[in-house]
């Protein structure tokens, strides 16, 4: 007989194994709505007190960009614009 282990054995699949893998991903699931929640009361208290919370999220948006790249979009938006007679 052979030492090496059989193609099935090596993709044996525990219950043990595979219930921890499941729960976890249901518990980040679960932490991921919480998050999301607690994401749109900041927004909601934001505009309570009379911020755009639709100019809030460009500018968080904004925020996770490279520098480089808003401003060439930023150039490339004035350049349209211009040529259409917006400015």
């Amino acid at each position: 007989m052979s030492d090496t282990a059989s193609p099935e054995s090596s993709y044996r699949v525990t219950a043990d194994e595979l219930r921890q893998f499941i729960e976890r991903f249901e518990r980040l699931e679960a932490e991921k709505k919480d998050i999301a929640d607690q994401q749109k009361e900041v927004m909601a208290e934001a505009k309570a007190r009379g911020y755009d919370v639709k100019v809030m999220r460009k500018v968080i948006a904004l925020r996770k960009r490279d520098a480089d790249d808003i401003a060439e979009e930023e150039a490339v938006l004035e350049m349209y614009k211009e040529a259409l007679g917006m400015r």
